[in-house]
């Protein structure tokens, strides 16, 4: 009996996963270039995830999968003499961050560190505020990341996740790749509760991104 034929990915669907698991874990020549790319497309999540963390002086912060580091530098202003963590699976990644934040890894504000989301390298309770930006599409274990993200926060602190919008991703080439999970805010909601929250401690708001790109805002106060 002849077995059946299997279709080979074309040459630009090839390129296009490729690209996709630059943007999970950059990495090599590709990953500087895919660095410089987060900057540019993360500007205005970046700042929206910052504006709601309502950050105060004196905070303790981790900024989950910090990427290039653009994040980090809006954070560290409005800390005064606290600590702000960058956790990131990419080294590539955190020697940009590194370079961009020179003066506060210098000083002792800032503290990167490689790592994976499932397995955080922090004590109970040691922070009062975690942004994860553009980062909810690689945990393809979220109750595992979730429970870190608990674990780590102290009581009455808060957790900001931001995503552009399934509505958005799905007509983009890398929307087929298996690096990313994608999310409308039902999925979001859904997975966010599949990580032990309750529905009182989620709110998700919808957010537009320049070119009427649509994201996802949610911020969560565990108890």
């Amino acid at each position: 009996m002849p077995q059946p034929s299997v279709t080979q990915p074309s040459v630009q669907q090839q390129f296009w996963h490729g690209f996709a698991r630059q943007l999970a874990h950059p990495q090599g020549w590709a990953g500087r270039l895919v660095g410089w790319l987060m900057g540019l497309a993360n500007r205005r999540p970046n700042r929206l995830g910052v504006d709601a963390l309502d950050l105060q002086p004196g905070d303790r912060v981790l900024d989950l999968g910090c990427g290039p580091g653009d994040a980090l530098a809006l954070i560290l202003p409005q800390v005064g003499n606290g600590m702000v963590y960058g956790l990131d699976q990419s080294a590539m990644m955190l020697r940009q961050a590194s370079r961009k934040n020179r003066a506060a890894v210098r000083a002792g504000r800032l503290i990167l560190c490689e790592g994976v989301f499932e397995k955080l390298p922090f004590e109970v309770g040691m922070f009062d505020r975690i942004l994860a930006s553009n980062v909810m599409y690689f945990w393809h274990d979220a109750p595992k990341v979730l429970a870190e993200l608990r674990r780590v926060l102290r009581p009455g602190g808060r957790i900001v996740i931001y995503v552009t919008s399934a509505d958005a991703m799905n007509h983009w080439k890398i929307a087929g790749s298996p690096t990313h999970r994608l999310f409308d805010a039902e999925g979001m909601r859904a997975a966010l509760l599949e990580g032990g929250l309750g529905t009182s401690q989620i709110s998700i708001l919808p957010v537009t991104l320049p070119g009427a790109v649509p994201g996802l805002l949610a911020m969560v106060t565990p108890d």
